[in-house]
């Protein structure tokens, strides 16, 4: 997917879109080009796949929530675990300037992207850090995070730490049994946990078998 397609899609989804907002979208494309060139955080095999393998694939949490009515207001804070080279932190920001986002990792060459990423783009409601989440001692309105754990491993980091709820994106064959051993290990409500198809959203047959879920 090229940018024109992707802006189209996202101009759709998302009414509030800014010519700002627009331009820092624009801007990713150069920046994680040349990023990734020093510090391989995307597959290069991929990089033609950046606005919907990943960005559009991040916004999917946006879209998730615009469809239930529950926007991300001024001063709500988002921890993005595991943020790898700023997914899906960065496009999130991107799209809700007035909240506030700490992008963690542990591995510290892919936040050297994800921060060199936010301040090029004078992402003022990001701030980088290279820590494990139990370290953080910070409670968080939303936790957001992609594919970095199961459920029952990624709940303990982060119980305790979130007033709302944790957004995941993922997916694959077992997503069912994953879901269900980590809400039986860690005791979670029968209605606790929720899933939305990604491609109730977006069409394109890579979006099969992913989801959003919410873990409340």
């Amino acid at each position: 997917m090229n940018y024109t397609s992707f802006i189209a899609t996202s101009r759709l989804a998302f009414p509030w879109l800014t010519p700002e907002m627009e331009d820092r979208f624009a801007a990713l494309d150069g920046l994680y080009r040349e990023w990734n060139a020093k510090i391989n955080v995307i597959s290069r095999k991929d990089m033609d796949g950046l606005y919907d393998h990943h960005v559009l694939h991040s916004l999917a949490i946006a879209r998730y929530l615009h469809l239930q009515q529950r926007p991300l207001p001024a001063g709500t804070t988002v921890l993005d675990l595991g943020t790898g080279g700023g997914f899906p932190g960065i496009p999130l920001a991107i799209l809700f300037p007035d909240a506030q986002f700490t992008l963690c990792d542990s591995v510290g060459k892919k936040i050297i992207v994800a921060d060199a990423v936010a301040k090029a783009l004078n992402l003022s409601n990001v701030t980088t850090v290279n820590a494990r989440v139990e370290t953080l001692g910070k409670t968080f309105d939303y936790v957001v995070s992609r594919a970095v754990a199961t459920l029952e491993d990624l709940y303990p980091w982060v119980k305790g730490r979130y007033r709302e709820s944790i957004l995941l994106l993922k997916g694959g064959d077992s997503l069912a049994e994953e879901l269900a051993k980590g809400q039986a290990r860690h005791r979670l409500g029968k209605d606790s946990v929720r899933t939305w198809p990604v491609s109730a959203w977006l069409p394109d047959p890579w979006f099969a078998g992913k989801f959003v879920v919410e873990v409340q």
